[in-house]
């Protein structure tokens, strides 16, 4: 197999100025010459073998953090963003896009936000009636945009959020209770907090207006009266999740304040929306820690259902975990995460593989997530493979979360989780799949607007940048074709 060469000349210059040394002095330490040190730094040649195991050895660098998922990451964001008609009929080389994403991967994430920003402008625009006045956050991104943006680019791990999470782990597992008791004397003990699920105070949880119908709250904090209300009606996973988020937003506001100044987000909005994603982070590696959930991963080969029931969380909460595995130096198999509701709007989405969800628009329908609906209860498995020629192997599932009675509302959702093929071996739903026929790989894309297959039975729409041939004499499932 012909390895990529590895072109992360903006990651050298940075260990260098962290380092504080000259380029004659890096090199030095290398062992290469300056000249060469240069070359790399300007991505005018690639890294080789003996320079990176220099550089781990003489600067403690993780040798599995060179990777290129970022650049793939960008590179596929990119190509999408030029596919949209609002930026230009011209499209630049895939080379172009890649020595963008490689060597000034700030500027791609700065024109891939300007985007985003034109975009969400027009779509706004298009909607709005002449009379009603336009103000200047029309063009901004939304709150939850910016925010998912910055939890994709961080590849969805916090390193101090999950050392300190396994620390509350370690703690509280001392406790021969389980996870909602020995989390509730914790916040107790160390905060103060006192924590009521069910009835007590139960007017705290209800309708005001109509104190017959219970609310779907499924946390109150009470900052006067010190005391967190929880729905008694929660599974216990989500009672301990929920008291974790409090911990996290009690004990390490600071931490994540720190994060969130340096995001430098567009509004107070977004900040806010970042402190509960952060302290929901937080409350995940709690409830499943780094080492112990990775560890029992491999050994249970990834079995979803048997990891729920070890680490007494949900499937959900699992299967987030999964993609979330990305400590330097120990990291897990890639995986990628969506959760998909039934009109196809994907509400939750983290990738740590090159596979990358639509920014806009509908996902593609021959994804299985779509087809979980129609089994519920049951994991489904897929082969697919990408228009880039990536396979991977696909796993969807549906999940309920009643709130209530009879005519309380209920919430369905289909989870997908995945990673490339290579590690199929390494899953227990990789068993009895016929991984090496490609025949039995499904032809799936991102969406059909920017989905360059030709026979897709299941096309909705036309590829933007092509041009349709349509012949009134003759049809076929789709009725035109494209340049």
């Amino acid at each position: 197999m012909k390895h990529k060469k590895l072109l992360i000349g903006r990651t050298i210059r940075k260990i260098r100025n962290d380092a504080e040394l000259t380029q004659a002095a890096f090199a030095e330490r290398l062992g290469i010459s300056t000249s060469y040190l240069n070359q790399i730094e300007n991505n005018q040649r690639h890294l080789s073998a003996s320079v990176l195991l220099s550089l781990a050895e003489n600067f403690s660098i993780d040798i599995a953090s060179f990777s290129e998922q970022d650049s793939d990451r960008l590179i596929a964001d990119i190509a999408e963003v030029f596919s949209d008609p609002l930026i230009s009929s011209t499209r630049p080389s895939n080379t172009d896009i890649k020595l963008v994403a490689q060597g000034a991967p700030d500027f791609a994430r700065a024109f891939i936000a300007m985007h985003h920003n034109l975009r969400r402008a027009s779509e706004q625009l298009a909607e709005l009636d002449e009379t009603i006045e336009r103000s200047d956050g029309l063009s901004e991104p939304t709150p939850y945009e910016e925010v998912r943006d910055f939890f994709h680019y961080l590849d969805n791990y916090v390193d101090e959020l999950d050392q300190k999470a396994e620390n509350l782990h370690k703690h509280i597992s001392k406790q021969n209770r389980s996870k909602v008791r020995a989390l509730a004397d914790y916040i107790e003990q160390t905060h103060r907090v006192r924590v009521i699920i069910g009835t007590e105070n139960h007017q705290n949880l209800t309708n005001k207006d109509n104190p017959q119908k219970e609310e779907v709250a499924l946390r109150r904090f009470d900052p006067v009266a010190h005391v967190l209300y929880l729905n008694r009606r929660s599974l216990a996973s989500t009672q301990a999740f929920q008291i974790a988020h409090q911990v996290a937003q009690l004990e390490f506001a600071t931490v994540i304040e720190t994060y969130i100044n340096e995001a430098n987000f567009h509004s107070e909005e977004a900040a806010a929306i970042c402190r509960i994603g952060m302290a929901n982070y937080f409350a995940g590696a709690t409830i499943l820690p780094y080492g112990d959930f990775s560890q029992a991963a491999k050994e249970l080969r990834y079995d979803l259902v048997l990891l729920a029931e070890k680490f007494e969380a949900s499937i959900e909460q699992v299967a987030h975990r999964l993609s979330t595995l990305q400590r330097p130096g120990a990291k897990g198999i890639p995986f990628f995460f969506a959760r998909v509701d039934q009109a196809g709007n994907i509400t939750k989405r983290h990738s740590a593989t090159k596979l990358q969800f639509a920014r806009f628009g509908s996902a593609c329908p021959l994804w299985n997530v779509h087809q979980a609906f129609e089994t519920p209860n049951r994991i489904i498995r897929q082969l697919a493979e990408t228009t880039d020629g990536a396979q991977y192997l696909c796993l969807a599932t549906t999940v309920t979360k009643p709130s209530g009675g009879f005519h309380a509302p209920v919430q369905r959702y289909a989870l997908a989780l995945g990673c490339e093929i290579t590690h199929a071996e390494d899953l227990i739903y990789g068993d009895d799949l016929d991984t090496n026929n490609n025949k039995a790989f499904e032809k799936i894309g991102v969406s059909c607007r920017i989905c360059e297959r030709r026979n897709c039975h299941q096309r909705a729409l036309p590829p933007l940048k092509r041009g349709l041939k349509i012949d009134e004499n003759y049809r076929k499932t789709i009725p035109y074709e494209f340049d």
